[in-house]
């Protein structure tokens, strides 16, 4: 019954147009209230959820993914896919050349959102151009941009680590990320590919030898914030918050002495915006603990545990229900409450049945991924139509080859823990 009265008031206060972070404040004080706890105890948590050294590495991702994407690191970067692509001439390149500039940009900017906005600006415009519908452009940007939910410097991968209470290093999901990342971009080029034979697209265009030095030139210095990232954790130069703060500083000087197409006049504007962006995913993460506390108190990870185990004692089934389950609150709730909400209650369902942490965070992210371009909440969905200009009734007409080729992607994650767990292994020794 306690359970029950806590997801009412949850939903009444989402019903009502409260704000999730509060929602999850409101829910906690009502649990407090029925458990007989003081107030202070759930203060305490709120404090506690933002008291984690882990935490600084969301604001040092943010502001060097907002500096790269608006910097003109966007633009660089479809040009160096443009060389890359240009090279095979295959039919549909810009396809391509949209998702390998998407899957380089997701790993400076760790936001589908980033993405879409700066990768689907310049290509969506450029792929109507030469002969793709604008709708399956826009479709191309949005799926592609999913890539950022676990490829490293992944914000929700740190915000996932949070939910465990620390027990999963950022550095352990952000070396899970690689292959499952790579997996999508791949399961969507194969999927353009087969598009561009069946409906004709255009070929590739190879781009003469003295330009294509240049653009791989300027894309270099991008580019070197991949390898500061991944690089310095792989090789134990820095850790995950070291190598944020490496890239914060590297962004800023190549965006403002390198590239020099940003005026120091936008900067104060852009640190408005991250500062924003971090404060409201901090207040996220504060409210969160302290309901994760009360859910705790509750005993609803274990009552949840003993729901699925009447339903099936198959690992293969309820991994198949917890993904289903996942897809369709994807498709009702933003991904970074859902994340906060659902780990700590469906962790210990997983783990009883064998499943590594780390693993189980890649499922997670990859489900809510899919959401993020899924009606009626997708964020990415939107952003991806008011980028392309197109309806979203248009778009929808489209997309469902691309939710196929993205569930298949999920499935052997799902079943195939290798994939996830084989980089981290060899790595972390």
């Amino acid at each position: 019954m306690d359970i029950l009265v806590l997801i009412i008031v949850l939903f009444a206060c989402f019903l009502i147009g409260m704000p999730i972070a509060y929602s999850l404040a409101a829910g906690a004080i009502v649990g407090a209230m029925m458990l007989d706890i003081p107030l202070e105890a759930v203060m305490l948590k709120i404090s506690d959820g933002v008291s984690k050294v882990a935490m600084l590495t969301i604001p040092f991702f943010v502001l060097a993914g907002a500096i790269m994407a608006e910097g003109g690191m966007a633009r660089r970067l479809v040009a160096f896919a443009n060389v890359i692509v240009g090279v095979i001439r295959v039919r549909g390149g810009l396809s391509g050349v949209n998702i390998l500039a998407t899957t380089f940009l997701s790993g400076i900017s760790g936001s589908c959102v980033a993405d879409t906005s700066a990768i689907g600006s310049i290509m969506i415009p450029q792929m109507e151009k030469v002969g793709y519908p604008r709708a399956f452009a826009t479709n191309v940007t949005i799926s592609a941009s999913v890539q950022a939910v676990v490829i490293p410097p992944s914000h929700n991968a740190v915000i996932y680590s949070l939910a465990t209470g620390g027990a999963i290093s950022v550095t352990s999901l952000f070396m899970a990320g690689v292959v499952p990342g790579l997996m999508l971009g791949f399961a969507i080029l194969l999927l353009c590919l087969y598009v561009a034979y069946r409906d004709g697209h255009p070929r590739g265009e190879a781009i003469p030898f003295k330009d294509a030095v240049r653009m791989s030139f300027e894309a270099i210095w991008g580019l070197i914030t991949v390898f500061i990232i991944l690089g310095g954790i792989l090789l134990g130069v820095f850790t995950a918050i070291e190598a944020g703060a490496v890239a914060c500083v590297w962004a800023f000087v190549v965006t403002m002495f390198v590239y020099r197409d940003y005026s120091w006049k936008e900067l104060p504007a852009l640190l408005h915006r991250t500062l924003r962006t971090v404060a409201m995913v901090l207040m996220l993460i504060a409210c969160a603990s302290s309901f994760g506390y009360i859910m705790a108190l509750m005993q609803m990870p274990a009552k949840v545990t003993a729901f699925f185990l009447t339903l099936s004692q198959n690992k293969i089934v309820i991994l198949l229900l917890i993904n289903l389950m996942l897809l369709v609150l994807g498709c009702l709730m933003d991904m970074a409450p859902l994340i906060l909400i659902c780990t700590p209650i469906l962790l210990p369902v997983v783990k009883s049945f064998g499943v590594d942490p780390v693993h189980f965070g890649m499922i997670l992210l990859i489900n809510l991924g899919i959401g993020l371009i899924t009606p009626p909440v997708g964020s990415v969905l939107f952003v991806g139509c008011a980028v392309g200009k197109v309806k979203l009734e248009e778009v929808l007409r489209g997309i469902l080859p691309f939710y196929a080729a993205m569930f298949a992607v999920l499935m052997l994650v799902t079943y195939v823990p290798a994939f996830s767990l084989w980089l981290p292994s060899l790595v972390l020794k």
